[in-house]
């Protein structure tokens, strides 16, 4: 082993030591940076329990790296970082009643979503995976700051959503179909709430291949070249806007009860995932009837002949009835991701929100 070889221990204590510190952060500054919403899922005890154990983790890793030559200035950072959260209060930080504020960032959502994804697909890609690669794969920092970008702006991205959802459903109001529906099973709802989001979301998906200047914002999610649990993260702010939009539409028209709505929206926060997982099992009948990692890899092979298919996020008989269904019969996944000429989008997240504005640019392809 050579001292200059990536140290899984040396990155995993920078990434402990860096989510340990916005959690005290989260601590100090409830009021502006938590999410009022997802304050509700937690508990004050969970989220000191939580700061300990990446306090403990960040400090036990970095130490192991340092002491075997092992990255260790990215060790070093992880302790550093660790260590700082302790010295502005670590899990002993007190605060007040939490006030009302009308603005507010989520970095608890993107703390605690952060660590348990990672908890859970790291192992599992590493065990399972359909190709052996790192979690540090290319690009794997655009892609943490995407996911950063999504989680931490959660509260404005649901403003703006509502804010024009809203004013539709209010125009398209159907007080006897709202009635029927609400009328029905939770669990009837949900299934039927599925159904009519993933034909939203497929209907504007296809939109997003076929429409110039919506796959300028779209080319951005398929410019990811390594598909992973995080790969999935990489997706232009203008397109989540649209995106929640109009899937939330149809939701809030139909008048489906919250609980279903809510379940829906576990639904696909954790399927949105998997898909992109890099995980190579065979799901055999399963992968007709719902939409798993194989499924949506063919999505993003970069192969002409895939550009145009395979747009559904949960179930693939919206596919069979749009006529986009595209799946090999013999198992077999592609061979690269990503659009057809990669040089057309640019690295970095930051040049790929610019990207779509930038007149005289070349454009992508699908």
């Amino acid at each position: 082993m050579t001292p200059n070889r990536r140290s899984w221990t040396a990155h995993l204590s920078a990434l402990l030591g860096a989510l340990s510190l916005a959690g005290v952060l989260c601590f100090h500054f409830p009021e502006l940076l938590t999410s009022r919403d997802f304050r509700r899922v937690y508990t004050e005890d969970f989220a000191r329990q939580l700061l300990l154990v990446g306090l403990v983790l960040a400090f036990l890793l970095g130490t192991l790296a340092i002491l075997r030559g092992r990255n260790r200035r990215v060790a070093l950072l992880g302790v550093g970082t660790a260590t700082l959260a302790v010295l502005l209060g670590g899990t002993d930080v007190q605060f007040d009643a939490i006030g009302n504020t009308p603005y507010s960032l989520g970095l608890d959502w993107f703390v605690v979503s952060l660590f348990f994804s990672a908890l859970v697909f790291i192992p599992l890609e590493k065990a399972l995976g359909r190709i052996e690669q790192s979690p540090l794969r290319p690009e794997w920092r655009t892609d943490v700051a995407y996911f950063f970008m999504s989680h931490v702006l959660v509260q404005f991205i649901l403003i703006l959503v509502t804010a024009w959802t809203s004013q539709i459903a209010a125009l398209a109001a159907f007080p006897a179909l709202k009635a029927a529906i609400q009328s029905l099973p939770v669990w009837a709802q949900f299934l039927m709430a599925v159904f009519c989001a993933d034909l939203a979301q497929a209907s504007l998906h296809r939109a997003y291949h076929n429409i110039p200047w919506l796959w300028r914002f779209h080319a951005v999610h398929h410019s990811s070249r390594h598909m992973d649990w995080l790969a999935g993260s990489r997706i232009h702010f203008v397109e989540i806007v649209l995106t929640r939009g109009f899937v939330l539409l149809p939701l809030v028209v139909l008048g489906f009860s919250p609980a279903a709505i809510n379940a829906y929206v576990i639904l696909v926060g954790l399927q949105a995932v998997l898909a992109h997982a890099n995980l190579g099992l065979r799901f055999g009948w399963l992968e007709y009837l719902l939409v798993l990692p194989r499924y949506h890899h063919w999505h993003h092979a970069r192969q002409p002949d895939y550009v145009d298919v395979n747009y559904a996020i949960h179930l693939p008989l919206v596919d069979m009835l749009m006529g986009t269904f595209k799946l090999p019969r013999d198992g077999s996944w592609p061979q690269e991701y990503g659009v057809l000429k990669p040089e057309t989008v640019p690295a970095g997240i930051w040049r790929q929100h610019l990207m779509p504005f930038r007149p005289g640019k070349a454009r992508p392809e699908a």
